[in-house]
């Protein structure tokens, strides 16, 4: 008999363009790994209104839209992966206020997202602070054994797990106990004009030269690029590198496909600006093709709609089987 596939869940959220850092740590790892998991990706649009005064309806919906647009351009295949919008399932947020009941209070507060986007706000809804109740609730609903995520994101995968092991302890054997997927080279891409902060989507809506995104035109790549932050050492070598130019190495690194021997090799007696240049041009030429096709996807609402169709029951039939579980075991059915 064939063993099954390692199941995979993750998500990203439909708000702000998506950057190179959402390309390298999430959708080129799903693409390139399709056929070694039984693979499910989600539009995460619920977590995307813990911010309540962020979302604009009528760009949510066109957001979403893309969001799954870039998904396929990207290279997920529908037939190797469910692709679907969270809130078309309902059993999410109905197993997230389960979880919820079961969750410390003072688990959720400790949480450094929590800690960093409640930083100096007047209001914070308790959306923001239950945040990692639904995204465990996402994970364990499909009994997700991998979680593709950033280094940063880590510690929601380490709440879901214990969330599980909570719930097991008290109602029986429920949930499967999911694990991070990280990847080695890329797990943190840093910001170009500071790189001392992970490259992020709030950041890069207030500073223009802070991302690349994927829909950045060639000469938008390269003036980014070209004011990418740097220091007068000239040193090009990985380990020696300040954190801005070893940012500028791992970008190469992985739009290049080189190695870092090969790579500090060809940077041999060279400077930054020969160093800028080769960046640019790698992630010009990896990142047309995906917006070519693009522009050819997101034109076709009733494609992306047969695709988003065809994953949500997919998904469902298993949603739905792990809350009726669920439900039995703490006596609501």
């Amino acid at each position: 008999m064939t063993k099954p596939k390692l199941r995979v869940f993750s998500g990203i959220q439909p708000t702000g363009d998506l950057h190179i850092g959402n390309y390298i740590g999430a959708l080129k790892v799903w693409a390139k790994n399709q056929d070694l998991y039984d693979n499910i990706f989600c539009v995460v649009d619920l977590h995307a209104i813990t911010i309540p005064e962020a979302i604009k309806p009528v760009d949510f919906k066109k957001q979403i839209k893309q969001t799954v647009a870039l998904y396929l351009a990207c290279g997920l295949d529908p037939k190797k992966s469910a692709i679907f919008v969270q809130s078309t399932v309902p059993a999410h947020t109905e197993l997230a206020w389960i979880l919820n009941c079961i969750t410390p209070v003072s688990w959720l507060e400790k949480m450094t997202q929590y800690k960093s986007k409640a930083k100096n706000r007047q209001s914070v809804g308790a959306g923001l602070l239950n945040y990692p109740v639904l995204m465990a609730a996402d994970i364990l609903l499909y009994q997700t054994d991998l979680v593709p995520v950033g280094d940063d994101q880590k510690q929601h995968v380490e709440i879901a797990r214990d969330i599980a092991k909570r719930f097991n302890s008290i109602f029986g054997q429920t949930f499967r106990l999911p694990r991070s997927l990280i990847r080695q080279e890329g797990a943190r891409i840093m910001g170009l004009d500071d790189p001392t902060q992970k490259m992020s989507k709030s950041i890069a809506s207030q500073k223009a030269d802070h991302a690349i995104f994927l829909s950045d035109r060639p000469e938008i790549i390269r003036r980014k690029i070209a004011r990418a932050v740097t220091d007068n050492k000239n040193e090009l070598l990985f380990k020696k590198a300040s954190l801005g130019i070893k940012n500028l190495l791992t970008l190469y690194q992985i739009f290049s496909g080189k190695s870092q021997s090969v790579i500090e090799k060809l940077l041999t007696d060279k400077g930054y600006g020969f160093l800028k240049n080769e960046v640019s041009e790698a992630i010009i030429a990896e990142l047309s093709p995906i917006q070519e096709q693009y522009q050819k996807i997101v034109k076709d609402e009733k494609l992306l709609q047969e695709i988003l169709n065809r994953g949500t029951k997919k998904v469902e039939k298993i949603a739905l089987k792990t809350l009726s579980d669920v439900k039995k075991k703490i006596g609501l059915s």
